[in-house]
């Protein structure tokens, strides 16, 4: 039986820092909730791209960072498959992703790089960059 999102991220390759993100913005239990979520999961190497007070800014702010993490989260379980053309998608923090279909899937400035880690609760699409909402 697969895992919630939070236990899917653990188990993976590469998600140290958003696990250590999602606790430190207080995220884990709602995203080990019912769902169902997408989530477009930025990878260690995604966010050590991040300028260094940027991430330490984030991690002394709850607040700013919650609104950071949940601009990677869409209600609902969207598949790749489900992924077929350029629109754009609202999450749960109230922003807008724009995803475009051309080759690979983008969603704003960064590329899907894995797809469909399926969850219990959701799924994961692991993306190469860190998406950082319009203040």
């Amino acid at each position: 039986m697969p895992h919630n999102i939070v236990e899917t991220a653990r188990q993976a390759w590469a998600f140290r820092t958003l696990l250590t993100a999602i606790d430190a913005a207080g995220l884990g239990e709602t995203l080990a909730g019912e769902g169902p979520f997408t989530v477009f999961a930025p990878t260690d190497d995604a966010f050590a791209a991040l300028p260094p007070e940027t991430m330490q800014g984030l991690l002394e702010d709850p607040p700013a960072l919650a609104r950071v993490l949940t601009y990677h989260v869409l209600p609902g379980r969207i598949t790749s498959a489900q992924i077929t053309q350029d629109g754009e998608q609202k999450t749960v923090g109230g922003g807008v992703l724009k995803l475009a279909v051309n080759g690979a899937v983008t969603v704003n400035d960064a590329t899907v790089i894995q797809a469909d880690l399926e969850a219990e609760n959701g799924v994961i699409h692991v993306i190469d960059r860190v998406l950082i909402p319009a203040a």
